[in-house]
């Protein structure tokens, strides 16, 4: 929460001056594009909070790679957002907390917009948990036959990168919104 040491932009080499450390969090302030963590994680704990401003939009990436136009044709992603103002939080498969138009997040765990929320990922070989303020609020199994027919059946069906990492970048969304991010840590698993 001092600097942004550790990151960069996605497919840049340096951090985009729209992300500043601001009060102790790692702020989406201007406009910046999507960055990513300097290093690769295989097998992980990630834990952070996040907070959006009314109707805002961001999202957290795992096993990202670079080998696409856009971050997410290649990573699961965990919904970020304001459910009662975006419309977004309308379809549980896109809400706070869902994994990106493949797995939904149920209603009602969402903290409202300004108010931090508490996320924990568990990415340990191709089992996937996302939790949310506490609650368990997705579990899959990357590659299996249920996993495989979500993904045919949504957009990322046409990118064959998708979900396919076996380590990548951990990386944060600029939707265009404010979002801000602190007590950011990751705990590599064996």
């Amino acid at each position: 929460g001092r600097t942004t040491n550790g990151w960069r932009g996605f497919r840049q080499d340096s951090m985009p001056a729209g992300w500043q450390v601001v009060d102790g969090a790692l702020t989406r302030v201007a406009a910046a594009g999507d960055i990513i963590t300097r290093e690769k994680f295989r097998n992980f704990e990630l834990a952070l909070e996040w907070q959006v401003a009314p109707a805002s939009n961001s999202g957290i990436f795992y096993r990202a790679s670079e080998d696409d136009d856009a971050i997410y044709w290649t990573a699961p992603e965990m919904q970020v957002l304001d459910d009662a103002a975006h419309p977004d939080g309308q379809s549980r498969l896109t809400a706070a907390g869902a994994n990106y138009d493949i797995d939904p997040a149920p209603a009602g765990v969402v903290r409202p917009a300004r108010q931090w929320n508490q996320v924990r990922i568990v990415v340990n070989g191709s089992h996937v948990e996302h939790w949310l303020n506490g609650v368990k609020v997705v579990e899959y199994e990357l590659g299996s036959a249920a996993w495989e027919a979500k993904v045919q059946a949504s957009k990322f069906a046409p990118h064959p990168h998708y979900g396919r990492n076996a380590e990548g970048y951990i990386g944060l969304q600029d939707h265009g919104d404010w979002v801000s991010y602190r007590n950011i840590k990751i705990r590599v698993l064996p």
